[in-house]
């Protein structure tokens, strides 16, 4: 890929910024955890898969700032930092599932010098990055083989190389199956209100060479009745134990559209994905984001002033109309809540 989404080099963190694509590829370099998280509030960085890769980073960088005696004041303060990082996205488990992990390492560390805890955080948050690399590779190689030749896939919002460490969860089945010859078209949701899928996956794909359509959002339907779209892959914010899944906005839609023509629908998404503390759908927290989000594009207003505005970012996809979920593991049909039960998860 043309592009890196987020790395650690030379001891900060450095982010592509998806705010100002297509129009400009500039990356933001960042040396304290408060300016991470605000990065991952301000949807520098988004995608759950790069969420968490974000705040694995932004705990190492924040460990780095933290100036102590003892263990104890230092692990005090360790705790603001992940306290911190935990309120910017509350939907997108991987956000959690990372500060969990890198808690756990900074924890078996604490016999050493602290010196040694920052180390063992610094390693594990490049380790999750590099991690995520092939966990990605290894759902788009699960995911290829549900991908027929010739097909024309539909996509909602960005599950790509920009929503992960690189190449991408349902971007990676896409860049897989046409990896594998299968020569294969993509219809891109434009994905009001941030507009990720005309921003972002077209973006992304059109780097690769991989022939996209933008559509607008409530067009799906009308392509689905004229028999030009063949399945539908989409990434996940979170998981629930019985299969039900949180994605962006518009996705719920895309789903039941999906049912009513008869068009297979996937979802691609990591382990590290599955909140399996979670029953259902229903208990999934629903991030609602300002109202300016809807009312202006690019800072122009296209609402009347003084509307009322809600502005849910994800919503919840039952299960009943998800027709497999993709993971690094293998695919899970049928039976969710034993089969990813047996796969594990946050």
């Amino acid at each position: 890929m043309a592009f890196r989404t987020i790395e650690w080099r030379d001891d900060a963190v450095v982010m592509l910024d998806q705010t100002r694509l297509p129009a400009e590829e500039i990356y933001n370099r960042y040396t304290d955890f408060t300016s991470v998280a605000e990065a991952i509030r301000g949807m520098v960085v988004r995608g759950a898969p790069a969420i968490g890769v974000a705040a694995a980073m932004g705990i190492a960088l924040g460990a780095r700032e933290i100036v102590a005696d003892t263990a104890e004041s230092f692990f005090r303060q360790l705790e603001n930092v992940c306290q911190v990082i935990g309120r910017t996205r509350p939907t997108a488990v991987n956000l959690f599932w990372a500060i969990d992990r890198m808690k756990r390492v900074a924890e078996a560390a604490r016999g050493g010098s602290l010196e040694d805890i920052r180390t063992a955080l610094r390693r594990e948050a490049i380790l999750i990055e590099q991690e995520d690399l092939a966990i990605c590779k290894a759902i788009g190689q699960n995911g290829a083989e549900l991908i027929p030749h010739g097909a024309t896939v539909l996509t909602h919002c960005n599950a790509g190389g920009l929503a992960t460490a690189g190449y991408g969860t349902a971007l990676g089945v896409i860049r897989a199956a046409q990896e594998a010859g299968k020569n294969i078209r993509v219809f891109a949701d434009e994905t009001r209100p941030w507009l990720q899928g005309a921003r972002l996956t077209a973006w992304e794909l059109m780097k690769d060479g991989i022939p996209v359509t933008l559509i607008a959002d409530n067009m799906a339907g009308f392509f689905m009745a004229k028999g030009e779209i063949t399945c539908c892959v989409v990434g996940a914010d979170r998981i629930a134990a019985n299969g039900d899944t949180a994605n962006k906005i518009g996705t719920y839609t895309v789903a039941v559209l999906a049912r009513e023509h008869g068009i297979p629908f996937y979802v691609a998404a990591p382990v590290s994905t599955l909140d399996l503390s979670c029953s259902d759908g229903s208990r999934i927290p629903i991030e609602e984001r300002p109202s300016t989000e809807v009312t202006h594009i690019r800072g122009l207003p296209i609402a009347p002033e003084g509307i009322g505005v809600r502005n849910p970012s994800f919503d919840v996809t039952p299960a009943r109309y998800i027709t497999a979920i993709i993971t690094e593991k293998g695919v899970v049909r049928g039976d969710f809540s034993s089969q990813l039960a047996a796969l594990g998860g946050a």
